[in-house]
């Protein structure tokens, strides 16, 4: 006889979130190398001493962790894989019942700690996988890979007039200007002509135009991909030892 599955729920008290998650889960195994209560530390003069408590910082970097070992990008599909993953609940101590944080909530915070904290949580890591032995030092192996922006290539516009409106900004932070835009501008300029013979130079599209998205990135062949996308070229130094540690990112 064919069986049928009635989708029926029940409410269930006496199940643990700490059950659920076998003993070898990866995430497990994470938990036990790496302690990461020093972010509370790297961070903490960026937040008051009053008002309400933020999002555990030590909880958006497991965050971080969870979309680099899951490959995940965007931070609205991490949140979503995160509610649906019992070990990635069990890794940043969210408990069944518990509401995760907002995806939007992701980037106000990356914005908040900038690059040197990134930076700075990188090189404690690096300190301690040194002091757990896994970095020999006697080797070194220089490689690089490509990373596609958040941007499309599509919305590139020209870097002058980029250039230009970034200026007035800058020299009119109110959005206040002069009767006259640009008769600032025009005091700067002393009347002397350009003189002399321009020889044709290579350029690059970058010298011509610019993301106003992300204005460090560049255009470049992806793997995969038919067309040109913008991306970065990321750099590494790798120590030769069995571990293969990434020493220095740039």
């Amino acid at each position: 006889m064919i069986g049928t599955k009635v989708r029926e729920f029940k409410t269930h008290k006496n199940i643990s979130l700490d059950d659920l998650v076998p003993e070898n889960n990866f995430y497990r195994q994470l938990e036990d190398c790496i302690n990461l209560e020093f972010v509370r530390d790297v961070v903490e003069g960026l937040y008051s001493n009053i008002g309400q408590p933020s999002i555990d910082p030590v909880v958006f970097f497991k965050l971080q962790l969870i979309a680099f070992f899951e490959g995940i990008r965007s931070e609205r599909k991490l949140m979503e894989t995160v509610n649906l993953n019992l070990a990635h609940r069990w890794y940043l101590g969210y408990d069944l019942d518990e509401s995760l944080p907002d995806h939007s909530s992701l980037s106000k915070i990356r914005d908040r700690f900038g690059l040197s904290v990134f930076q700075s949580f990188f090189e404690v890591v690096v300190q301690l996988c040194s002091e757990a032995g896994l970095v020999w030092g006697e080797e070194l192996y220089f490689d690089s890979t490509k990373v596609q922006a958040s941007a499309s290539i599509n919305g590139m516009v020209e870097r002058t007039e980029y250039e230009a409106n970034h200026h007035l900004d800058e020299l009119f932070p109110d959005n206040q200007p002069p009767s006259h835009p640009f008769e600032e501008l025009i005091v700067k300029f002393d009347g002397k002509r350009i003189t002399g013979i321009r020889k044709p130079t290579y350029q690059r599209v970058t010298d011509q135009q610019i993301s106003p998205t992300d204005p460090h990135a560049s255009p470049m062949p992806f793997p995969g991909r038919g067309s040109y996308v913008l991306g970065y070229q990321d750099h590494y130094v790798v120590d030769g030892g069995k571990a293969r540690i990434i020493l220095v990112l740039w």
